[in-house]
């Protein structure tokens, strides 16, 4: 099963097409209304280009998908782009591939091709995180411990949402539900004790993302 990507930050890449050029934003996105106002904006940045096509995907589901060819051939624009969307399970995610045509017409074929590729060179170099459903868990413990159990988050690469200082410092992190009793059995042994847990629930959360070479079957 593929897991349910998405972009960390804004990126933007271009390249030139039998001297056409393609500049590619991918963009994370929490709503049509917040798409929308991106596209205004980015139109209007680019105002001189022959094109600003788009596609975006929203919801865990990928329920919510729009396209544009703006101006393409139908179907030669949006479309690859919402395909290579698909293709690789991002959300909640815009890509606007913005062409300034160069002289040299690309055809229905070429223009599929480059459109396609510029969304791919975009997905490819951006900063991809993985969604994922995670348990929420509160670890207490005293001052002295504290940069000890600092050093065993990050040695295990466990996601550290925030930490709280009062009396004793207090860590929320985020951890499969496969390892959370292991962890506090782990953390009770390395403490001799004293440390104090509470399960906050479930949450979707973003941890980053390295692509492989499995993620291709």
């Amino acid at each position: 099963m593929k897991p349910i990507l998405s972009v960390k930050e804004n990126f933007k890449i271009e390249q030139d097409i039998k001297k056409s050029r393609f500049i590619s934003r991918i963009i994370p996105i929490q709503s049509e209304e917040e798409a929308n106002q991106l596209l205004t904006e980015i139109r209007t940045t680019e105002a001189k280009a022959n094109h600003n096509c788009f596609a975006y995907i929203l919801g865990d589901q990928q329920d919510i998908q729009r396209a544009s060819d703006d101006g393409e051939p139908s179907g030669t624009a949006g479309a690859p782009i919402l395909e290579v969307l698909k293709r690789e399970n991002l959300t909640n995610v815009l890509i606007v591939v913005t062409r300034y045509f160069g002289g040299i017409k690309l055809g229905a074929g070429g223009l599929i091709r480059a459109y396609g590729s510029s969304t791919s060179l975009a997905v490819n170099n951006a900063a991809l995180i993985q969604l994922v459903d995670q348990e929420l868990l509160s670890i207490k413990l005293d001052y002295q411990n504290n940069d000890q159990l600092v050093y065993y988050l990050e040695q295990h690469h466990l996601n550290q949402l925030e930490t709280e200082y009062t009396t004793q410092v207090t860590t929320t992190i985020s951890i499969s539900k496969e390892q959370l009793e292991p962890l506090k059995q782990e953390l009770i042994g390395l403490f001799s004790g004293n440390v104090a847990f509470k399960d906050l629930g479930t949450k979707r959360v973003q941890i980053p993302y390295q692509k492989n070479e499995d993620d291709n079957d």
